[in-house]
């Protein structure tokens, strides 16, 4: 005699992850991600402080050439770098699928898309031009190394790795420090502000090999970025944002560097 299966119950909501999880996934991302650009950018700093030339006039190269003289060898690994360096995205990715959710928690999709666009215009705007002048500043005052935005060969490939580089540091920085660690925090039980101070001071130490004014400004721009993300509930306006700066930056570098008198 043959007998019905029992009818499958729905699927429900994804059991809560306990704090001593999210702590050691938190670990596990950021070691092999932007927590070791951390402690590199640490040791680099100190470095360039006990190095017998003051950090002025040291430089800190953001994009340089991989094969100087072999500019095949080094488009591919540039691009091969690329690929490498965003790859704890996925790892993000698939962590929160594991957990019941995905990128589109945290807003990284594009169901915004004119929205996301408008807000990372006008916030790169804000923060791209506060943070060239900021720079300027410390950079005179000797607390900070020479940022050389772009180091690459004159070939026709240039500007697109370029763009291709910005939008890694958009993509990875903003997915991994914004809106995942955020989440994660919050999901842990921590307040938004004390949630953003932790943030804030990751993003400010893989930019202390630029030296203090490089800590700072981007601890400032991390502040900035936290509490609009807590606001909106989505990372892509930050990644459009942080994108943008960092195109600005680069390709406008290799364009005015040594035609213009106040660009270092």
């Amino acid at each position: 005699m043959r007998t019905e299966s029992p009818t499958a119950s729905p699927p429900g909501p994804p059991p809560a992850l306990a704090p001593r999880l999210i702590r050691a996934e938190l670990f596990v991302v950021f070691s092999v991600s932007l927590g070791a650009s951390g402690l590199l950018a640490l040791l680099r700093l100190i470095g360039s402080l006990t190095a017998p030339e003051q950090l002025k006039g040291q430089q800190a190269v953001l994009v340089r050439s991989m094969a100087p003289g072999r500019p095949w060898l080094d488009l591919a690994l540039q691009l091969a770098d690329i690929a490498i360096s965003v790859a704890p995205v996925a790892l993000v990715a698939y962590l929160m699928v594991r957990s019941g959710e995905s990128l589109r928690t945290i807003g990284v999709d594009f169901r915004e898309k004119g929205r996301d666009t408008v807000r990372g215009a006008v916030l790169a705007a804000a923060i791209g031009g506060t943070g060239l002048a900021f720079y300027l500043v410390v950079w005179a005052t000797g607390v900070n190394l020479t940022v050389v935005a772009g180091q690459l060969p004159q070939v026709w490939w240039q500007v697109p790795v370029l763009l291709l580089a910005a939008t890694q540091n958009g993509v990875l920085e903003e997915v991994l420090v914004a809106g995942y660690l955020l989440h994660r925090l919050g999901q842990a039980g921590w307040t938004p502000w004390k949630a953003i101070a932790v943030s804030a001071l990751l993003r400010g130490s893989y930019h202390l090999y630029q030296g203090f004014g490089g800590f700072v400004g981007n601890v400032v721009m991390g502040v900035v970025f936290g509490r609009l993300y807590q606001r909106w509930g989505r990372a892509m306006p930050l990644v459009v944002a942080h994108t943008l700066i960092d195109a600005v930056a680069f390709v406008g570098y290799a364009f005015l560097h040594g035609r213009v008198s106040w660009l270092p």
